[in-house]
Parts: structure tokens; C-alpha cells; sequence
């Protein structure tokens, strides 16, 4: 089967994670592609809110898909403003109608599923941070986590960002997902890549390799190594910036994150099949 979806000749590629696992690098490293157009969030738009759900039909996917890839200058998908802070770069593409639509989620993964059984010509790629770092990093956002709640009520529910079922934060949910996309790509090994974030830092060149042949994106262009040695050697303090020092973006976490979270993290995991992502 074709990776392109027929009714739109256009291969649509999914990038998700939970919130603070690096989707945002990882979102600009496939938006360098030439070839891409990307958007971020769709579903959480004022263009796009709930266009689709879980009861939705291939024609109506199709219908939305189609519709994000020709909705031009929208300042939420695009980035606008953090394009214009410098948080996020400017991409040169090599014509007007790139051939891959790459659409960045932390929301909505409920709805992966149905996805893949109504457009399995998509490719999702999962990335999976260290939960350790995730949470640290969560926790310590002002702009993600309220400073007036407590950590050490929500670190683990995240029950204080959650408006809906589309909305996944905390420990509990770092594992529901480990486990979802992990099942998912037994089920569907040519659809789901799984990514783990520690891999990506050290070595960005070979894991960017990895996902974009995966993907069908092909040889991994100059731009898109430009960028990946640039987002390492630049760091700005914006945490929503995607150019960090390397050093900031392993072990950042270790001694500053509560003893009693980081103990319980451990436990929950050890002798599991996800204790792997404890690794750094």
C-alpha cells in the first residue's frame, strides 16, 4: 500500500508524545524537511477544534486532513509568534505544495487508534522521555504547571490540566500512553516508531536517519542537519525554545526533582518492560 493517502495524494505523518518529552524538537526537526508542511495541534485550534472524534468516518479524516494542509497563515498551527521570537526557526521548502503533511500532538491520543484502523497509510512517531526529566520538566514550566497548585498532589493524576478526555498529563498517563504505543506498534509495526528521547539527544544525527526513512521522507537533507547541529550548540532560555544546549537536555532533573516522586517513578517501573526509559 501506497504511504500516500489516495483521496489526497499526500503522505500525513502524526509526531506525539506527552507534554515536556521534546515533542516540540522533534516537531521542527521534521518541519526542516523541505518537503514538509507542518502544523501543530489542528484539533485544538480555533480552525479546527474537534473537527473530528472517536466516531468520525475516513471520509471526514480525509475532509480534515485535507483541509489543515490548504488552511494557510494560521498564527496558532504555524508558530508565528514563536517564529518570531527566534524560539522556532524558518524553514526553506522547495515548492509550494510539499508532498508530507506533519501534523505535532501531546493531545488526542485517545483518537490513535481510530486513526490507524480508518488511514492506515499514516506513520505516527511516539516520542518517550525519560518520565524522571518528563515530570521535572512539567513541574517546573509556570506556563504548563499553575505555580498555586501543589506537585506533589498532581504530579502523578495531572488532574489540574485536564479539561477533557484529549488531555494527558502526569505519571499515571506517561504509562498509559508507554503502554498504548507500545501495543500499538506490535499490532501495526509498519505504522508506529517509538522514539526515546535520550537517543534523539545524543545522537540526532542516526535517530533522525531512523525516523525519516521510516517515514518515507527519504535521505536526511542539509537543512535538516543544519538545524540539528544549531539546536544543540544554541541555547536559549525560553522553555518552549528549541534550541538547547546538549547539557541542558540530559540529567537536568537529577537531584532537583522530589526524592519521594523520583522513588515512586522508580518502583512503579522496575522489573517492567518500561524500566528502559528510565535510562539516560
Amino acid at each position: 500500500m501506497s504511504s500516500a493517502i489516495n483521496n489526497l495524494g499526500l503522505s500525513v505523518i502524526w509526531v506525539n508524545g506527552m507534554p515536556r518529552s521534546g515533542t516540540s524538537w522533534l516537531g521542527q526537526i521534521f518541519n526542516s524537511h523541505p518537503d514538509v508542511r507542518f502544523r501543530l495541534s489542528p484539533l485544538f485550534s480555533y480552525a479546527f477544534k474537534d473537527f473530528v472524534n472517536e466516531y468520525s468516518l475516513r471520509v471526514e479524516w480525509v475532509e480534515f486532513l485535507r483541509k489543515v494542509y490548504y488552511f494557510r497563515t494560521d498564527p496558532f498551527m504555524e508558530q508565528l509568534d514563536r517564529k518570531k521570537a527566534g524560539d522556532y526557526p524558518v524553514f526553506e521548502k522547495k515548492h509550494e505544495h510539499p508532498s508530507f503533511l506533519v501534523i505535532k500532538e501531546t493531545r488526542y491520543h485517545n483518537l490513535t487508534t481510530c486513526i490507524l484502523k480508518l488511514l492506515p497509510e499514516i506513520k505516527f512517531v511516539f516520542i518517550i522521555r525519560n518520565p524522571c526529566a518528563a515530570i521535572y520538566s512539567w513541574l517546573n514550566a509556570p506556563k504548563e504547571f499553575p505555580l498555586k497548585d501543589d506537585p506533589m498532589k498532581y504530579w502523578r493524576n495531572g488532574h489540574n490540566r485536564k479539561t477533557g478526555p484529549e488531555e494527558f498529563w502526569g505519571f499515571d498517563d506517561w504509562i498509559k500512553l508507554t503502554k498504548l504505543y507500545t501495543s500499538l506498534q506490535k499490532a501495526y509495526p509498519k505504522h508506529i516508531f517509538i522514539q526515546r528521547y535520550e537517543d534523539l539527544v545524543k545522537d540526532p544525527f542516526a535517530a533522525t536517519k531512523a525516523m525519516f526513512r521510516f517515514t518515507g521522507l527519504g535521505k536526511v537533507p542539509n537543512q535538516t542537519n543544519e538545524f540539528l547541529c544549531r539546536s544543540q550548540k544554541i541555547h536559549l532560555g525560553n522553555e518552549y525554545a528549541v534550541f538547547k544546549a546538549k547539557e541542558e537536555m540530559l540529567g537536568k532533573w537529577k537531584g532537583k526533582l522530589h526524592k519521594e516522586i523520583q522513588r515512586e517513578i522508580e518502583e512503579s517501573l522496575r522489573g517492567t518492560e518500561m524500566s528502559r526509559y528510565l535510562e539516560e
